[in-house]
């Protein structure tokens, strides 16, 4: 299924370019075009990266669960 019709990007390929590495759309842009000539593929490729993607929310979630574990064990 394509992703992005102006480059031709399907699914698949930001897949392996997020397994490669790409966390944020705009570097999967960076690996394929993707996203970089209408945007209409953008929220699809946010959509596919997960919200988990963003180093950001990973850290709160980390901080969020080690917050819980020393409430759990107190």
């Amino acid at each position: 299924m394509f992703v992005c019709s102006c480059f031709g990007v399907t699914e698949e390929q930001v897949k392996g370019h997020a397994e490669a590495g790409a966390r944020t759309p705009r570097q999967i842009a960076s690996a394929c075009k993707a996203g970089t000539d209408c945007g209409g593929c953008v929220r699809k490729i946010q959509a596919l990266l997960g919200r988990g993607a963003c180093p950001r929310r990973e850290l709160i979630d980390q901080g969020a669960r080690a917050l819980t574990e020393l409430e759990e064990a107190a």
